[in-house]
């Protein structure tokens, strides 16, 4: 079991790993099973929130502990909140109306690009990059130097 708290943008919050490894589970290559909970308090409201997640890792106990399972759950969930942020914040991709067939992941791909791009490119700041591009229609083929 692996235990941590932090304090953090106007929360209070513990995370708890248990692992358990289970050698007969309808997974063949399972290694783990991990039960993973979140206890969030916003300071300000006091409210209180709970969230319980499974999973399933290929991953031994000896390859890997519940605290090294913990920070790399911890690892997965920045990479998701760093990209998926940035793609519905400044593409306001979850108001999208596109929802069927190959439609979505069609319709991400030049989004992924330009974020890829302007990261490559050394932006930060995603909006503020697609900005800068969006002034000069030279800009954008001159950042992955096609032009």
């Amino acid at each position: 079991m692996d235990r941590t708290r932090a304090t953090a943008h106007g929360r209070d919050e513990i995370r708890r790993l248990k692992a358990v490894t289970v050698p007969r589970l309808p997974f063949p290559h399972a290694g783990q099973a991990l039960q993973i909970v979140r206890r969030r308090r916003t300071m300000r409201t006091g409210k209180v929130s709970l969230e319980r997640v499974y999973a399933i890792t290929r991953l031994t106990a000896h390859q890997a502990p519940p605290a090294d399972l913990a920070e790399r759950v911890r690892g997965h969930g920045a990479i998701e909140n760093r990209e998926h942020h940035v793609r519905d914040v400044t593409f306001e991709e979850d108001a999208s109306r596109v929802r069927t067939g190959g439609a979505p992941p069609v319709m991400a791909s030049p989004r992924n690009l330009a974020i890829g791009a302007l990261r490559l490119a050394g932006r930060d700041n995603i909006t503020e990059g697609l900005r800068h591009h969006g002034r000069d229609m030279n800009r954008p083929l001159a950042t992955p130097g096609l032009t």
